[in-house]
């Protein structure tokens, strides 16, 4: 638990868009270079009807990258001191970095692709998914 207010904060990655419009493009994100972690789990969401909020907790430990792989994605963010932060991502050579001890919420566009690119494997025990539960964590 972080308790003296220097956690990190989400930020925007902008990745190299290799190509042209003729032949089409190529992003490339390593773990070390424009991800801050190495990556030990990619997943991807799609279909989303947009009425759905998904998200909705933090982790612990797990750090991710989240990128609009297809369509819009609205990511909004909360930091433990309450600080509130909104990402539009709709160019899939950006993502969005989410460190640990983030609320984090997304809503999509019908035709949203989401990719995930996570520091750790699924582990249930890594998330804190009760708001309020999140708020006390931090609030020493």
């Amino acid at each position: 638990m972080q308790n003296d207010h220097s956690w990190k904060k989400p930020y925007l990655i902008e990745f190299p868009k290799i190509g042209n419009p003729h032949e089409g493009y190529i992003s490339v994100g390593e773990g070390g270079g424009q991800i801050p972690f190495e990556i030990k789990r990619s997943f991807w969401t799609y279909f989303t009807p947009e009425s759905i909020v998904r998200g909705r907790h933090a982790h612990y430990q797990t750090e991710q990258v989240l990128i609009a792989v297809t369509g819009r994605i609205v990511v909004i963010t909360e930091l433990p001191d309450g600080e509130i932060l909104t990402f539009p991502l709709e160019q899939a050579n950006v993502g969005v970095y989410i460190p640990p001890n983030v609320w984090h919420t997304m809503q999509y566009s019908h035709t949203a692709v989401q990719l995930v690119l996570a520091s750790c494997p699924y582990d249930a025990s890594d998330y804190i998914r009760d708001y309020s539960l999140f708020r006390q964590t931090w609030a020493k």
